[in-house]
């Protein structure tokens, strides 16, 4: 029988599994926070899976557990970059099982919005070394990272470094980008998505997690659940705001002046 070709919508990663046998105790970081204690076996979606919650949650630290477990570089970058500048990951991704799916991705990147710099050096650093190939940063447009506002050199990664068939995982992308360029995130995210890649992101915006399809998990100190668009506190703060700012004005105002 000929093989056949994989559907492009498989996953790469279906699940997550918290392996109990390789944590010592539950009273530890981080596996005292509610979330990771109860995570059980977690669905990744084919598509676009987001993690929020407030700071604290534990939802980029899953997410970069998720990362490291599936070979990047806990700072940041594709799974080729091995540098180091200070270890501060967490052991969680060592008690983390990825179910993957029949499908190996061709291309991935981790993106962290704190250590992207430290990104953007390694790749400096690397391009200065005797290399026999083409230099690194002609991946990411050809002009240095540190040339450019934090937004101009996160879009020049998805835009140029991003590619079809690929495992993409975004901790708080946002932090870079202007409301305009959330959506041009989006629609980079859904052509690439139409390509066969998938998406895992920890985030705070109301504009990302909206993402048609999205499987959303939100992280608290009762632990960790799925929720819908419009459930979330992100849309319904944000909504409540920008319909009624006035009263929330003088009610914040009014606290202030109590105090």
């Amino acid at each position: 029988m000929p093989a056949t070709t994989p559907l492009l919508n498989e996953s790469f990663l279906r699940a997550v599994r918290l392996r109990e046998d390789k944590i010592g105790s539950f009273d530890r970081y981080p596996f005292s926070i509610p979330a990771i204690r109860n995570l059980g076996e977690l669905e990744i979606g084919p598509k676009v899976t987001a993690f929020l919650g407030e700071n604290g949650s534990g939802k980029s630290t899953l997410l970069e557990a998720i990362a490291v477990a599936a070979g990047f570089n806990p700072e940041g970058g594709s799974m080729n970059f091995r540098f180091s500048t200070r270890s501060s990951e967490s052991e969680l991704w060592r008690a983390l099982r990825l179910v993957r799916g029949i499908r190996k991705p061709r291309t991935g990147y981790f993106f962290r919005a704190e250590s992207y710099f430290n990104v953007a050096t390694e790749i400096e650093n690397l391009d200065r070394e005797p290399r026999g190939g083409p230099p690194i940063i002609g991946s990411y447009g050809g002009q240095s990272l540190h040339e450019q506002s934090h937004g101009e050199s996160f879009l020049a990664l998805i835009q140029h470094r991003f590619g079809p068939e690929g495992l993409y995982i975004l901790d708080e992308p946002e932090a870079a980008l202007s409301p305009a360029r959330q959506l041009a995130l989006l629609a980079r995210i859904h052509g690439l998505e139409q390509q066969g890649s998938q998406f895992l992101m920890a985030t705070h915006s109301p504009i990302l997690l909206a993402y048609p399809g999205a499987l959303l998990y939100e992280l608290s100190g009762s632990g960790i659940r799925q929720v819908e668009y419009e459930a979330t506190e992100h849309y319904r703060l944000t909504r409540e705001f920008l319909l009624h700012r006035d009263r929330f004005f003088r009610e914040l105002f009014a606290e202030k002046e109590e105090q």
